[in-house]
């Protein structure tokens, strides 16, 4: 049996391995707490909605005080963070955006211990095509065990 893969499925092959390129450096950048590398993955108006904070992070100075201020806290903690995106689904939009959806799971390790799953969340992006890749134009986190 011969699988004929067409033109359209091709460029969807290259797109879906680029959203997830860029979501695995984002993540390394953001679990290494690089405050500036990390906050250039977002426009420079992005929305950034997570239930951990009180009200949207707006803006790449906003993104990249909050990632500061997160490795001051971890710091102090002997415990890596590290998170993990699975079960991609990626939907390339007419606009040239593309919608993505998530799964996002997030470990603590605590230094010379057993790795938990700290976090079980559904991470839901608009990315905006950006000179040399892409750029999270919205975010939205939300956590399975939240109403």
């Amino acid at each position: 049996m011969t699988v004929t893969t067409t033109a359209a499925e091709v460029e969807f092959g290259l797109l879906y391995a680029e959203v997830q390129q860029f979501y695995s450096r984002q993540m390394q950048l953001f679990d290494s707490f690089e405050a500036e590398p990390w906050a250039q993955t977002f426009t420079e108006d992005a929305v950034f909605d997570v239930p951990t904070l009180p009200a949207p992070v707006v803006g790449r100075a906003a993104l990249a005080s909050n990632v500061r201020r997160n490795a001051e806290v971890h710091a102090g903690s002997g415990e890596l963070l590290r998170h993990w995106l699975g079960m991609l689904d990626a939907r390339q939009q007419s606009d040239g955006t593309v919608h993505t959806r998530s799964y996002a799971l997030v470990y603590l390790t605590p230094r010379g211990g057993e790795p938990r799953v700290h976090r079980v969340c559904v991470m839901e992006d608009v990315l905006v095509p950006a000179p040399g890749g892409w750029q999270v134009a919205h975010r939205l986190v939300t956590r399975d065990d939240l109403p």
